[in-house]
């Protein structure tokens, strides 16, 4: 998959076939969007193409700060890599783009740049200076400038909606196993392995400490966690706990994995922590020795649950 990091960079010889959107997740029901521009370009005389954008449009149109996404930017062009996408374009939004009327953005962007065959958009898709343009207004460009427009269904838009909304929410109670069913894949954290108290190694359950990537991330509730990773191409299962570590006063939200049957040197790598399973919340117990029975009991339920997979 080609990458371009603005409208402007983007280059191609053929005409597109094209969507735009967040896509954040890149869930089931943007899959069965996205799975239109590959089945659109097979005979080879087009190529698919991908228009994202980064901040999210909320963060600048409403300066929403705490917008939390559910993929990095790095997360979701392995996301749509994944799916056969061929041209991935995440342009900047600021408020110079937001300014664009909707025949601008149709003549300079989807015309002159894209080279524009046909888009597939949804049917609610609002566009241009104040988001005024509409669907029969794009239909109606497509006639000037002859290119197609494909309408999503209905359906195919409320199961975007309706999946984004979900494993937000599903997320943020603990429920890993919906949001897990609404993705199609298991949600998952990227970030580099710092140092942290080592408490964990003092009580013989060492810990990963996890600097996540970005502020924006989405994590998931406080508590414990099923998880796996693949480290030197091979997986390692472990269990994962998000919290502020009560029982020793802490008072920073760190994310730590403990890995089963493994005891290498993490430190200053980059590892995705793929989460499956939601054990329990997140405890303050009376004492460092209770602390460590609880995790003896977690580390017992998480091996019977990954000998079931």
């Amino acid at each position: 998959m080609k990458i371009f990091n603005s409208i402007n960079e983007f280059h191609c010889s053929k005409k597109t076939i094209l969507t735009l959107g967040t896509f954040d997740g890149v869930h089931l029901g943007h899959r069965k969007i996205l799975e239109k521009l590959t089945q659109n370009t097979e005979e080879d005389k087009y190529e698919s193409l991908v228009l994202t954008f980064y901040p999210h449009p909320k963060m600048v149109l409403q300066g929403e700060s705490e917008v939390k996404i559910l993929n990095t930017i790095r997360e979701k062009i392995d996301l749509l890599a994944s799916i056969g996408i061929q041209n991935l374009v995440i342009h900047p939004f600021d408020e110079t783009f937001s300014q664009l009327t909707a025949e601008e953005f149709v003549k300079t962007v989807l015309v002159d740049q894209f080279h524009i065959q046909k888009i597939i958009i949804g049917h609610d898709h609002r566009f241009g200076k104040n988001r005024t343009a509409n669907i029969d207004d794009l239909i109606a460009f497509g006639e000037k400038y002859d290119f197609e427009v494909e309408q999503i269904s209905v359906q195919e838009i409320e199961d975007v909606s309706i999946s984004s909304t979900k494993i937000r929410t599903a997320l943020t109670e603990g429920n890993i196993t919906l949001a897990n069913d609404y993705l199609g894949y298991e949600y998952f954290l990227t970030g580099i392995v710092t140092k942290g108290k080592q408490l964990g190694r003092t009580i013989g359950i060492p810990t990963a400490n996890l600097q996540i990537e970005e502020n924006d991330k989405l994590i998931p509730s406080n508590g414990v966690y099923v998880v796996k990773s693949s480290i030197n191409k091979k997986t390692v299962f472990g269990m994962m706990n998000i919290g502020f570590n009560p029982t020793v006063s802490g008072n920073k939200l760190s994310v730590e994995v403990h890995y089963f049957d493994f005891d290498g040197d993490l430190y200053d790598q980059e590892i995705r922590v793929s989460i499956l399973k939601y054990l329990r919340s997140e405890q303050k117990f009376g004492s460092v020795a209770l602390l460590k029975a609880q995790l003896e009991k977690d580390k017992e339920s998480s091996l019977a649950f990954i000998n079931t997979l």
